[in-house]
């Protein structure tokens, strides 16, 4: 028994599978590749199925802009204070010889915020003070005052002007005072027990990154 070779399809099987072909690939283009790609869609089905989206270009984020005024006046945002400035770091030390003493305060507007920390060789008497802008110093405002070895804190102005300590040697040895502070002043202050003044500018420091350990 021989079996029997299939018919070839005819003509009008050919030309209806090619219509069909070309039907599916037209619904294809209408439905999925043009919204996808082009964002035409003029069924509407390419938002339906979320595929306009594609097409669509993505949103850019637009930066914050930075607080407008004196860079060094904080922004408060509820327990945020936001500055459109880096914080500084200062580390300065002080020799006091026998009953001297030196003032050392920093520029500060009011709201701004300051980390401190201070160590003396030996007891030291200290008051740490404000004076308000423009007062000359005629009525300073005491936060803290007493004898002591060292301090460290944390502290807010609460007026415009320059916030500090004063250090007085009470003995006949020599005293070594180092300090250290962050935040968000413009400079430091100098008032020595001879008169003199000096002026420390201070810039952003940028302290090293750590690499994580793997």
């Amino acid at each position: 028994m021989t079996s029997r070779t299939p018919d070839p399809p005819s003509k009008r099987q050919l030309a209806a599978a090619m219509g069909i072909a070309l039907v599916t690939a037209v619904v294809i283009l209408v439905t999925a590749v043009l919204p996808a790609e082009y964002g035409i869609d003029p069924l509407g089905t390419g938002a339906a199925m979320g595929l306009t989206l594609l097409a669509s270009p993505p949103a850019k984020t637009e930066e914050p802009a930075p607080p407008a005024g004196d860079p060094l006046i904080p922004v408060q945002e509820g327990p945020v204070a936001s500055y459109s400035t880096e914080y500084k770091s200062d580390a300065v030390e002080f020799t006091l010889g026998p009953y001297e003493y030196v003032e050392y305060k920093y520029d500060l507007e009011k709201g701004a915020s300051l980390l401190y920390s201070w160590t003396a060789s030996a007891p030291v008497i200290q008051e740490f003070h404000g004076d308000a802008a423009g007062s000359d110093g005629k009525h300073p405002q005491t936060y803290e005052k007493s004898q002591k070895l060292r301090a460290s804190g944390a502290f807010v102005a609460p007026f415009a002007g320059i916030h500090g300590w004063y250090w007085e040697n009470p003995g006949a040895e020599t005293i070594a005072i180092q300090v250290t502070s962050a935040g968000f002043y413009r400079a430091g202050l100098e008032f020595r027990f001879d008169g003199t003044r000096k002026t420390h500018q201070i810039g952003p420091l940028r302290p090293p990154i750590a690499k994580a350990e793997n």
